[in-house]
């Protein structure tokens, strides 16, 4: 799904400016088989709220 928003909004070459990671590392990472680290993670969504400009929250699920 991420790999989704990247391409519908910046795309991986002005999301590659932003975060410093390569394109291709980008496309392997955001791929069905990609494993990014968290700090990889952190740079893209960073990017990507900045560049939507809208605010992402995160919370821990109650135990059922």
């Amino acid at each position: 799904m991420l790999r989704d928003i990247v391409n519908g909004t910046l795309g991986f070459e002005e999301l590659s400016a932003l975060t410093g990671i390569p394109p291709k590392s980008l496309h392997r990472m955001l791929s069905s088989r990609g494993n990014p680290s968290m700090d990889n993670l952190a740079a893209i969504f960073e990017a990507i709220t900045g560049h939507l400009k809208v605010e992402v929250e995160a919370r821990a699920k109650k135990a059922a």
